[in-house]
């Protein structure tokens, strides 16, 4: 037997219980992962909230992020060892090429079981070997914010070094695309409404950090660059219409989140047109984008920031913690063992 959280009701946070099951067993192409570490992500909190397209359904296992080592191996599985620490990519079936809509449906922690378990079974080409520099736990929390923040800045936008990197916020995928671009070789240019957060990205490479409360935030980016040539858009319709004005010509444009809602702002095809933008949306990225992701963190030594670690025994708190908005990087859950 093993320990599994599991979601029995979505009515309160009582719902979240801890329920033995069975112990899984790997089948043909398939691994057994013995889960060291989770990190939660804002669409586990939409799941439990019923804010996803697909509610997950009751005594659901939460949480898509999570590392850990092979415990065995299924019959066929010829290309991992029992023992290698490996993590889980975020969809399975998306290996290469664009995403496609028969991709979807397998979306651990809201469309099939999570990882907040002891043991999961994957398939073998859902687990990826991560940088023998990093933690479990530093690993756990690359699979949905690095790679979204990967796909944003190169596979979406082709950044360039010397190019000029708006991001707007300071969540997780926020702080990663920080990371990344500056270690790129490119400018970063930041917003937020905390001075005590504007002076934590300044430490982490941050060139300016507006104000985003203030109106004239792009107007005074626009004077002190000329416009952002890559600009990643966490906010949505409440921010989206600002990013626009903050655009240099030609800029590239990913739409990461929407955090301040999905409505949208008159005018903004006009500024799309006239300044001659690429607007493209992020969804994470395939297994062949988290390869190239781990290749280039680790080419760089990059460490993921975590903000709080949490028990196994107790992940109720870091749903809080992630839910309090007061995180400044990854809420990241450890196993006893880990």
């Amino acid at each position: 037997m093993m320990q599994a959280w599991a979601w029995q009701h979505f009515s309160s946070d009582e719902g979240l219980q801890l329920r033995q099951r069975p112990m899984p067993q790997a089948g043909p192409g398939e691994v057994l992962l013995r889960v060291h570490a989770n990190s939660l992500n804002r669409r586990d909190l939409m799941a439990v909230r019923g804010l996803l397209p697909r509610p997950p359904a009751a005594s659901i296992v939460p949480l898509c992020d999570g590392a850990g080592e092979i415990a065995a191996l299924g019959p066929g599985v010829t290309t991992f060892a029992p023992g290698e620490r490996v993590l889980a990519i975020f969809n399975p079936r998306w290996q290469t090429g664009p995403l496609r809509p028969e991709y979807g449906g397998a979306t651990r922690g809201s469309d099939v079981d999570g990882l907040l378990c002891e043991y999961a079974v994957l398939p073998a080409q859902g687990v990826l070997r991560y940088p023998a520099y990093l933690s479990a736990a530093e690993a756990a929390t690359l699979p949905c914010a690095a790679v979204t923040a990967w796909l944003a800045l190169f596979a979406k936008s082709q950044l360039q070094a010397g190019e000029t990197v708006l991001v707007l916020g300071s969540g997780a995928v926020a702080l990663f695309t920080l990371q990344l671009a500056r270690a790129a070789g490119a400018r970063v240019i930041m917003s937020s409404s905390s001075a005590q957060r504007a002076e934590r990205l300044r430490a982490l490479g941050a060139e300016k950090v507006f104000d985003h409360r203030r109106n004239d935030w792009p107007a005074q980016l626009q004077q002190h660059c000329g416009g952002a040539d890559v600009i990643v858009e966490t906010g949505g319709g409440g921010s989206y219409p600002q990013s626009l004005q903050a655009a240099a010509f030609n800029a590239r444009i990913a739409l990461v989140g929407l955090i301040s809602g999905v409505h949208d702002a008159g005018g903004t095809l006009a500024s799309i047109l006239f300044r001659n933008l690429t607007v493209r949306a992020v969804q994470v990225g395939s297994r062949q984008d988290t390869e190239a992701m781990l290749r280039f963190i680790e080419s760089v030594q990059l460490r993921p920031i975590i903000d709080s670690r949490h028990s196994f025994q107790a992940p109720l708190a870091a749903y809080q913690r992630l839910e309090s908005g007061e995180a400044f990087g990854k809420v990241v859950i450890e196993s006893c063992g880990s």
